[in-house]
């Protein structure tokens, strides 16, 4: 498949929380999120000198990776699974961690980015703000943390 002469639109992309008392018939969800901040993955790196090395520089030795929280953001729509998700967490269930994939669509809604969160717990759940004399929606947000990121390309 050719690649596009300009870059994908921001807008169209889904979020899989691996739990399938989420999804509705095939291949619906019960709810979406309207936000999915970075996701990011950053390699440290350490400097280091022998003392007699000829050498004035510094080697740089490739350290740990990192892996940026994502924050994700929807309409409240009145379900508990997020709630139960982050209930097993605080409990300590060992099978609470998951594999979150997020991808990215084209504007034909064909998969064409994807990013795989392995190892994935909800580390922060906030609901609101409300407010009697507004008009926006009831939100929710939620901050995944994740041990390692993997990205595939879906459209070759």
């Amino acid at each position: 498949m050719a690649r596009p002469e300009r870059p994908y639109v921001q807008f169209n992309f889904v979020v899989d929380l691996n739990d399938s008392t989420m999804k509705g018939e095939v291949g619906s969800y019960v709810g979406g999120f309207q936000e999915v901040s970075n996701i990011g993955m950053e390699v440290t790196v350490t400097e280091y000198r022998n003392g007699n090395d000829r050498d004035n520089g510094v080697r740089k030795i490739t350290g740990l990776n990192k892996a940026s929280d994502v924050t994700l953001k929807r309409g409240a729509i009145g379900t508990l699974q997020l709630y139960r998700w982050l209930d097993d967490i605080r409990t300590g269930n060992q099978n609470a961690m998951r594999l979150v994939t997020i991808t990215l669509l084209s504007e034909d809604h064909k998969p064409v980015l994807e990013w795989e969160l392995h190892n994935v717990r909800i580390t922060k759940y906030v609901s609101g703000p409300f407010n009697a004399k507004g008009n926006d929606v009831a939100m929710e947000e939620m901050v995944l943390t994740y041990e390692k990121l993997i990205m595939n390309v879906r459209n070759e």
